[in-house]
């Protein structure tokens, strides 16, 4: 079967980016604590999922269960780990990428006691592309802190990420195999697996975005990255789906308060970097829709 790999986002990579988060260290700071969201809040996904699978295949809900304890100890380390730097251990602010991810769902495919087998795929599917995400950047951020300055704060953050990251691929190798046990049921299992991967990369691409792009013209793209989403599915489901998830992807309040945050931490940090680099860079987000227009 192919396998999907989450995309770039503006042409640059996870090492691209969290090299540049390791050299900063508040933003280090509200990323490991991003990481800590993200693992404390699968452990409350992953336990309704297996409440909605009602014990049924009981092998799955087995399988599940583990990895509930797996995303709680993860979500410890980090916590320990942020509590013993100083830093916060609050909802982390901006744009939260899996509120984003959870938004785009179509709630439908979950409906697992009239769809049972649908809805195991999309859930396998969903927790495959997120976790994909997930070591893509667990390994870009060793990397980066192998390359920073050995302090003794970077030594303890890379290794509690190496704590992590071996169960985080192991995750991706179980979904990997249980999808293709599926897929090798007939052609008509596989043509779900691989409709279901297409369409959950194109959501999970959208929601990462989401989380990185808050400059000018973010709600344009949001809006092209909708669509892609929608293209994914039947063409009878498509205007349902655009109309339920267009006015928070157009007028979106998380955008506009993380903008203001953004804003006001750079102005105070600075204000004469905030007149000279943040203010043209939140414009030149438009020069990106003319750029991406030109392309299609």
């Amino acid at each position: 079967m192919k396998v999907a790999y989450p995309r770039k986002y503006n042409s640059m990579s996870a090492r691209d980016i969290l090299k540049k988060v390791v050299g900063e260290r508040e933003l280090h700071l509200v990323t490991l604590n991003r990481y800590r969201y993200n693992e404390q809040r699968s452990c409350k996904d992953l336990t309704e999922l297996i409440e909605r699978l009602n014990g049924k295949p009981q092998e799955l809900a087995k399988d599940l269960s583990r990895h509930v304890a797996d995303e709680a100890r993860h979500a410890m380390w980090l916590t320990d780990l942020l509590i013993d730097l100083g830093a916060d251990i609050g909802k982390p602010p901006g744009m939260s990428y899996i509120d984003e991810f959870e938004r785009l769902l179509d709630q439908e495919l979950y409906d697992t006691q009239t769809k049972l087998e649908d809805g195991v795929i999309a859930a396998l599917v969903s927790i495959n592309v997120t976790e994909k995400r997930g070591c893509e950047y667990f390994a870009a951020h060793i990397h980066a802190l192998k390359q920073a300055p050995q302090t003794e704060e970077n030594i303890k953050i890379r290794q509690t990420i190496e704590k992590i990251f071996p169960e985080e691929t192991g995750h991706v190798r179980w979904g990997n195999r249980w999808l293709a046990q599926i897929a090798k049921k007939s052609p008509e299992h596989r043509q779900k697996v691989e409709q279901a991967k297409f369409k959950y990369a194109a959501i999970e691409q959208a929601a990462f975005e989401s989380g990185m792009d808050i400059m000018a013209g973010a709600e344009l793209r949001r809006l092209n990255n909708l669509l892609e989403v929608s293209n994914t599915m039947p063409l009878w489901e498509r205007p349902q789906y655009l109309l339920r998830h267009l006015p928070q992807t157009l007028l979106s309040p998380e955008l506009q308060m993380t903008r203001i945050h953004v804003a006001n931490r750079a102005w105070q940090k600075d204000p004469q970097a905030f007149m000279e680099k943040f203010v043209p860079m939140f414009f030149n987000g438009l020069n990106n829709i003319h750029r991406q227009q030109k392309n299609n």
